[in-house]
C-alpha cells in the first residue's frame, strides 16, 4: 500500500510543518500541504491547523511508492515517458489505491520527480514525466501554451471515411448526479475545442476504422466526446455512446465485463496515446509509443 501510517517522535515541542523539513526533508509548502490533508496525527485525531505543534509521539501518514517494474520508453537527464496501461491510474484516487503510475515515477526517481498531464484511466500510452521542480515548471507550461503536440490512436465504430476538424465546444456541468459529474458534452456554452479527426484503415468485418487523433486542445474527455458527436464512438467506451441506465451502471461498478463487451463492444477503452512532439531545452524530440495498439485492438475485438 503507497499511504503507510508511521510512528513519528518530536523530542522537544515544536511546529509540524518544521519538524517535517528538518526530520524528512519536505519543504515548507509541502510540509504545510501535507498538514492540510489530515496527514499528521496527534493522540489519534488529524492536526486541522497549518500551524500546529508536536511534541512526544505522533503519526503521519506518508506516500511510500512501490514498483510493478514498468520501464519508461524514453529517458533524458531532465524528463522521462512512460508507455502507461489501460487501467493503470495517473494518482491514486485515495489513500487505498494499491497502485498508480505516480508510484513507479517516484519509485525510480525520487520525491521530486512528477507527472506532467493526465490521461484517463482506461487510456493507454504515453505519459511525460519531470524527473525535477524545474523540468516540471517548463514542461507543464509547455502544456499550457499548446506547444505539444500529441496524436492518439483510437478504434471507433463504424466507417470514417474522410479527414475531419471537429471545432465543438465542450461543457461539463456542476450537478448533484453522478452521471452528469461525470459526462461532458457538446454545448455552445462550453470551452473551445479542436480535434483533427484522420482515418487510417478501415476492419470491413468487425464494421470499425482505426483513427488517428490530433488534440489542439486539451479538455476532459475531448477525443471521446468529439468522436461521439460525429458518430463514430471509441470502440469500449462505456460512457459516451451508452445509455444513461449503463452509464450510471458503469460509475457505480455495477455492469459486469460481458454486458460491457456487448454494449460497447470491447472490455477496455480502445483509445491510445501515441506520440508526443515538442521542443526542450533547445531540442526537438518526437517520442511514439512502442505499444503495437492496433493488435491490442484487434484482441479485444475478434
Amino acid at each position: 500500500m503507497p499511504f503507510v501510517k508511521k510512528r513519528m517522535f518530536a523530542s522537544k515541542r515544536q511546529k509540524a510543518f518544521l519538524y517535517l523539513i528538518e526530520e524528512l526533508g519536505y519543504t515548507q509548502k509541502e510540509a504545510q500541504r501535507l498538514i492540510a490533508k489530515g496527514r499528521v496525527f496527534v493522540d489519534g485525531k488529524p492536526m486541522t491547523r497549518a500551524t500546529g505543534e508536536v511534541e512526544g509521539a505522533f503519526e503521519f501518514i506518508y506516500f511510500e511508492p512501490i514498483t510493478k517494474g514498468l520501464e519508461p520508453t524514453y529517458e533524458e537527464e531532465e524528463f522521462v515517458v512512460f508507455d502507461k496501461p489501460s487501467g493503470v491510474l495517473i494518482h491514486p484516487q485515495n489513500r487505498y489505491t494499491p497502485y498508480s503510475l505516480i508510484d513507479e515515477l517516484k519509485y525510480q526517481y525520487g520525491r521530486d520527480a512528477n507527472i506532467t498531464h493526465r490521461i484517463d484511466q482506461e487510456t493507454s500510452g504515453l505519459v511525460l514525466c519531470a524527473k525535477n521542480k524545474k523540468s516540471e515548471r517548463d514542461i507543464k507550461m509547455m502544456f499550457e501554451q499548446r506547444d505539444m503536440k500529441k496524436k492518439y490512436l483510437a478504434l471507433v465504430h463504424g466507417r470514417f471515411e474522410k479527414n475531419m476538424i471537429v471545432e465543438a465546444p465542450l461543457l461539463r456541468a456542476e450537478d448533484e448526479s453522478a452521471i452528469v459529474r461525470m459526462v461532458v458534452k457538446v454545448d455552445e456554452k462550453g470551452k473551445a475545442c479542436k480535434t483533427e479527426l484522420k482515418p487510417l484503415q478501415y476492419f470491413q468485418d468487425l464494421h470499425m476504422t482505426l483513427v488517428e487523433c490530433s488534440p489542439h486542445t486539451g479538455r476532459q474527455h475531448q477525443i471521446r466526446v468529439h468522436l461521439f458527436h460525429v458518430k463514430h464512438p471509441i470502440v469500449g467506451d462505456p460512457i459516451y455512446g451508452q445509455s444513461e441506465e449503463n452509464i450510471i451502471k458503469f460509475l457505480e461498478r455495477e455492469l459486469d465485463e460481458e454486458e460491457r463487451i456487448k454494449n460497447s463492444g470491447a472490455k477496455r477503452l480502445l483509445l491510445h496515446a501515441n506520440e508526443l512532439g515538442f521542443e526542450l531545452y533547445g531540442k526537438s524530440y518526437l517520442i511514439q509509443s512502442k505499444v503495437d495498439f492496433l493488435k491490442t485492438c484487434l484482441l479485444h475485438v475478434m
